[in-house]
């Protein structure tokens, strides 16, 4: 999906990762990302935890900027948690971020990542987003 509000600098982490705007609605927003080798942990054939965390955190700011207050110039991230549930070595993953708490000074949001192919979840995640003015 091509969104004209959604253009990640080059370069970075986002796009090194292949991320990608997947699909969106009223409190929430999805994100892809293909698997790739680097992806997974050294000498496995499992995703490393923190390519999980870079795909739900991303989208979760990616969501947390399209709903920003007025005013606001910004957003980072200044707590997260995970809880991973499986892994996977192929196929493509998608995170969903959705609002928990939408405030003028914090916003808090859940993602699930999920194995688009077998619809298994494999990661639980949260974050705290600190609103920039």
């Amino acid at each position: 999906m091509s969104d004209p509000r959604f253009h990640p600098p080059a370069g970075g982490l986002v796009p090194h990762m292949g991320i990608t705007l997947a699909d969106e609605g009223e409190g929430w927003l999805e994100a892809k990302m293909v698997i790739e080798q680097h992806h997974l942990r050294s000498g496995a054939n499992a995703l490393h935890a923190a390519s999980m965390i870079a795909l739900a955190d991303s989208v979760c700011g990616f969501a947390a900027g399209q709903v920003l207050p007025e005013g606001a110039k910004g957003y980072t991230t200044i707590e997260l948690k995970s809880n991973f549930l499986g892994t996977a070595s192929e196929g493509t993953l998608i995170g969903r971020a959705d609002a928990d708490h939408l405030g003028r000074t914090t916003q808090v949001w859940s993602s699930i990542v999920t194995h688009q192919e077998t619809g298994r979840k494999l990661a639980l995640f949260r974050c705290t987003q600190m609103i920039l003015y």
